[in-house]
């Protein structure tokens, strides 16, 4: 049990970290899938996107801010594509996110070059802050939390505006919204682009943090975001904006503390992505088998 217990305990500041980082995906699946109710499945190609932009900009020898900047504008792109694909040619949200993604796959391979890089010797946001922030799990904990906190609070200031109660309108009935004088077109735009803007800066953040880029490392991060999500909203509920946001960020940060857990129980890493993939749908299978129609959980 101590065993236990002390592997447990080594592992927590390191998925702390992931925790921290991988919320940004968790809230990229979640402003489209509960705001603007569009599951989008683009975040799986804008990831690695990110991640590869920001990887080939360090390599060259870009400053770290900018080559992040360049990530994220990659990503904006990437949810924008997905949601003009969608409503220019009433594709299924679904498919359209599917076909975005599989086409980004091929893009991240053109940026890449190769299906991975290392970044051994590159400048990183964590060396140029300080170089202790590359070996200390504790200060980089610390550093992702504040920019958590920072990208709360400046959602939750959108959210808040006349243009985010617009956005949350069409979400709630885009079929309402051209009789309100509101065009969904701009704002389901908007939104995706939001979304895939900040998954691209968790895959900056990663590269960077990981050492290397690769075109696969996107896989499974959509079920681990939907997981965070899930895991968030049964924690804190989802009654106001403030705990819609609050969630993802909880939940993420729980998710890998389980992660941390399996892996003390002696889960193989490879079972990981069962597991997650299992929790999700034991829990969106929970209404029916209460009793409840089950799609009612991807309607809320």
């Amino acid at each position: 049990m101590n065993d236990l217990l002390a592997s447990f305990w080594n592992l927590v500041p390191i998925t702390l970290v992931q925790g921290l980082v991988y919320a940004y995906i968790a809230l990229a699946v979640m402003i489209p899938f509960r705001l603007l109710s569009f599951p989008d499945l683009t975040s799986e190609g804008s990831f690695p996107l990110g991640g590869c932009l920001c990887a080939v900009l360090l390599a060259g020898g870009v400053h770290p801010l900018a080559a992040m900047l360049a990530a994220v504008a990659g990503g904006l792109l990437a949810g924008m594509v997905t949601a003009y694909v969608h409503l220019r040619f009433r594709i299924n949200t679904l498919l359209a996110g599917i076909l975005v993604m599989t086409i980004l796959y091929s893009v991240n391979l053109r940026v890449l070059g190769q299906a991975n890089l290392a970044l051994l010797s590159n400048d990183t946001l964590l060396s140029i802050l300080s170089p202790a922030l590359v070996s200390d799990v504790g200060l980089q904990a610390a550093l992702f939390g504040g920019f958590i906190a920072i990208t709360l609070g400046l959602l939750r200031a959108f959210l808040g505006t006349e243009a985010g109660l617009t956005l949350r309108a069409v979400g709630a009935n885009q079929a309402l919204a051209p009789s309100l004088r509101i065009g969904p077109w701009t704002w389901i735009i908007l939104g995706l682009a939001l979304a895939n803007g900040l998954s691209a800066l968790a895959g900056a953040i990663v590269v960077q943090t990981q050492g290397f880029a690769d075109v696969q490392m996107g896989f499974g991060v959509l079920i681990t975001g939907l997981a965070a999500v899930i895991i968030g909203e049964t924690l804190v509920g989802r009654q106001t904006i403030g705990r819609q946001l609050i969630a993802p960020v909880l939940g993420s940060i729980l998710y890998y503390q389980l992660v941390s857990l399996g892996l003390a129980l002696g889960l193989k890493p490879a079972d990981l992505k069962l597991a997650t993939g299992v929790f999700v749908l034991l829990t969106l299978a929970l209404p029916a088998l209460r009793g409840a129609p089950a799609t009612e959980t991807l309607r809320d």
